[in-house]
């Protein structure tokens, strides 16, 4: 349970769209790293030098990293734009990029001197990685020009014309534009690394790698330069250090040795546990937090990041394809036939180097942090989560270990900045849970952070915002959710609420809070509230169902429009809904988004009413895929428990389910209708 005060996001920065651009070029590398897999197997057991070797099968090889892999990655860049029909698009404008690229190489060789050395083929991953999604943002602009303008009976006519004409017309701007410039990068590129490795300078990278790992930019470094050129140098000599920058889990596990031996507090006690979850697992944004904690840990990792390149230089070792998850298991099945000892020696030292840098680190402060009355490790565990973007299982559970306070918890209140959506879906979910966990006396409220009343016993917000909420509730106990309708922080708090029992119930003490205190005009949402039953709060106009997908801006504005053509708001309230966005994600949980104003748009907002839109082919809401939209305008109480029974609807996996098989906005609105219930 993270228990700690985080950064405000600053959405707009360049580390953000930095973080976005790594995060995307990996959501297209990543699905296909089994492709990658087998090419590796392949190309080590079949070729002329292997164990094994085959002619017959070794004609896979070329085919399969020269059309087949590049290909795969377009489409998955451009199923993640505009599904299927994205992906088919991409690929068709990657042929052309790839056609391209071979008739260059081909021109260049055949203007060579006899006996000149000839030009080898380009791999157009960065190609691929290009056109897929530029092919799939293409189609989908085309198909919005003739949205809803196609006459009944042409639709499938005009799609299937209109993909093939544009993906034609890509293949020919990749063929001539496209692939020169990629040729001149790769070669770029190419010599730059080629003068690291022969001025032996490579292990300085690890001075950029390393703080981009715990900032989490190396997406962008690994997945946008590294892979690519580590698997044209895998398809010439059989092996690439390149793949070895970044995966190495040494560094990892020498940092977290050293807080095993040397550590304080929840650090020292949550170390062993992660490092079996970095080194065997290989996640390693485990031990991000650690080196957050001391930024000076940076200079270990990037000491035993460089140890660990320098040794694989010196033993001309590597793996034959990109090792992902960085688990030791995945590095030992990727590694070469002949650089087994260069590559487990790197691992070794570099985690040696680490610990000995950072045993050195963590004694000169031990007398301090032994001395600190606050345990800094949960700051550092929400503050890489604010790097990341969202939330973490494997991060959330490192400050999983929460002190019981010594009164009895009775007042629980769910905080969000305007105190009328996130806040109020997440107190019903929490309210449903301690029900059933059998515990009275305890209630659940919900409040805009900015009235909060200064008596809770326990404040729940969002990561963004528990800054805000400790500076207002001090003495509470502070918990920080992402996903408010399946966060595993719940069970948590049922379980430290029932502590609190038991611990009061020993000194006598603790009241048992049978009183709701709830005040409605700051948030609070009763059990008793009840909407009238003439409510037109969500009513058939005020429901839509898309098949195709949806840009996040775009779903706020529809939404924006729907509440506005319902008479609920102004036009000014899109832009609150917007700033809303930017200060805190309205992302729930289990593809639900409630996006709504801040609390100072009260203004725009004449009545009460809900929009809810299904996206069918998704919305990239904040790095969150989400599928449905509800739009919120709330006045006084009025769609308070509404929102509650949309919390126990869409806590529920099973109604989730049924709500996305409905075939019609009538049939959806039919399934939410206990939520319009007076």
């Amino acid at each position: 349970m993270t228990t700690v005060s985080a950064e405000t996001k600053n959405q707009g920065g360049a580390r953000v769209a930095v973080q976005r651009f790594g995060s995307f070029l990996s959501g297209m590398i990543m699905p296909n790293i089994p492709a990658l897999i087998a090419w590796g197997i392949i190309t080590a057991l079949f070729i002329d030098v292997g164990p094994f070797p085959n002619e017959g099968l070794a004609t896979i090889v070329g085919p399969m990293i020269h059309y087949l892999l590049p290909i795969l990655i377009a489409m998955q860049g451009g199923r993640m734009i505009y599904e299927t029909r994205g992906a088919v698009v991409g690929a068709i404008a990657t042929m052309g990029v790839i056609a391209g690229s071979d008739w260059i190489v081909a021109q260049f060789n055949a203007g060579l001197a006899e006996g000149a050395d000839e030009l080898g083929q380009v791999h157009m991953f960065i190609g691929a990685m290009i056109m897929g999604p530029l092919g799939a943002y293409a189609i989908k602009a085309l198909d919005g020009l003739w949205e809803g303008k196609i006459k009944s009976g042409f639709e499938m006519l005009v799609n299937m014309f209109s993909a093939g004409i544009g993906g034609f017309l890509l293949a020919l701007a990749g063929f001539y534009w496209l692939a020169p410039v990629i040729n001149a990068l790769m070669d770029v590129m190419g010599t730059a690394v080629r003068w690291l490795i022969e001025t032996n300078l490579l292990p300085l990278t690890s001075v950029i790698i390393e703080p981009a790992k715990v900032f989490f930019l190396n997406n962008a470094i690994n997945h946008g330069v590294l892979t690519p050129l580590g698997i044209a140098d895998a398809a010439e000599n059989g092996k690439s250090i390149l793949f070895l920058l970044e995966a190495n889990p040494g560094p990892g596990l020498g940092v977290l040795l050293a807080f095993t031996v040397f550590g304080t507090g929840v650090a020292r006690a949550t170390a062993p546990g992660a490092i079996l979850i970095q080194f065997l697992g290989g996640i390693h944004e485990v031990y991000f937090p650690y080196v957050l904690m001391k930024p000076a840990l940076l200079l270990a990792v990037v000491a035993g990041g460089a140890t660990g390149v320098g040794t694989n230089m010196v033993f001309d070792a590597g793996l034959r394809a990109p090792a992902a998850p960085g688990s030791i298991f995945a590095i030992m099945l990727q590694t070469a036939s002949d650089s087994y000892v260069g590559v487990i020696l790197s691992v070794i030292l570099s985690a040696g180097v680490t610990f000995a840098v950072a045993a050195v680190i963590l004694l000169s402060s031990r007398k301090r942090d032994l001395a600190a009355t606050e345990d800094s490790f949960s700051a550092a565990v929400a503050k890489t989560e604010a790097n990341k973007g969202k939330s973490s299982s494997h991060l959330a559970n490192l400050s999983s270990a929460t002190q019981v306070p010594a009164q009895k918890i009775t007042n629980v209140i769910f905080a969000c900045d305007a105190g009328m959506g996130s806040s109020a879906m997440g107190a019903s979910v929490l309210r449903k849970k301690i029900v059933g966990a059998g515990i009275e006396g305890v209630t659940v409220t919900n409040k805009a952070v900015a009235s909060l009343p200064g008596n809770a016993d326990l404040v729940i917000t969002q990561q963004q915002l528990t800054d805000r909420a400790r500076a207002k509730e001090p003495q509470a106990v502070h918990v920080s959710v992402d996903s408010f309708m399946n966060a595993p922080e719940y069970d948590d708090v049922v379980t430290l609420i029932r502590e609190s029992e038991f611990k009061a119930a020993g000194s006598g003490s603790g009241a048992d809070g049978t009183a709701d205190s709830r005040d409605s005009s700051a948030g609070g949402v009763a059990t008793d509230t009840r909407v009238r039953s003439d409510s037109q709060i969500l009513t058939r106009s005020q429901v839509r169902i898309h098949s195709a997908s949806a840009t996040q801006d775009e779903a706020l504005t529809e939404a924006a429009e729907i509440l506005g053509a319902a008479g609920a708001v102004t036009g000014e309230y899109l832009s609150a809904m917007k700033e809303r966005e930017a200060t805190v994600s309205t992302y729930m949980g289990n593809e639900l988004a409630i996006p709504h104003g801040t609390n100072d748009a009260k203004a725009a907002v004449l009545a009460s009413a809900l929009s809810v839109t299904r996206y069918d082919g998704g919305v990239d809401w904040s790095g969150e895929k989400v599928t449905f939209v509800i739009g919120i305008a709330g006045v006084g109480d009025e769609h308070l428990e509404i929102l509650s029974k949309i919390a126990e609807l869409f806590s529920d996996e099973a109604e989730v389910a049924k709500l996305k098989r409905a075939s019609s906005e009538e049939e959806l609105l039919r399934l939410l209708s206990a939520v319009n219930a007076g």
